[in-house]
């Protein structure tokens, strides 16, 4: 099963395929996204990356957490789902 992952105080520099890369190491890499500020549409220094599975998610996080990357220390960890707030759920 896939597992996501944060990864936290990147350079803003970073690309979404050289995050791809570091994360390849580990295992196979669904998909590598860098969130953009909605109205700068600069980086915001932080993303994710979706693994294939657990064991090398796992991996990665345990290895790369703290590790200098692009001239910062990053912070990886396993995502956490938001919950979704659910309109329409009130009943009279």
């Amino acid at each position: 099963m896939a597992k996501k992952i944060y990864v936290g105080n990147m350079s803003y520099k970073t690309s979404e395929e050289e995050l791809a890369q570091l994360f390849a190491q580990y295992g196979t890499v669904l998909s590598a996204n860098i969130i953009m500020d909605r109205e700068t549409h600069r980086p915001k220094g932080f993303g994710f990356v979706e693994m294939e599975d657990d064991a090398s998610a796992e991996e990665a996080i345990a290895q790369l957490d703290g590790t200098e990357f692009g001239g910062r220390n990053l912070r990886v960890n396993e995502a956490i789902a938001k919950s979704r707030p659910s309109y329409g759920s009130y009943h009279h």
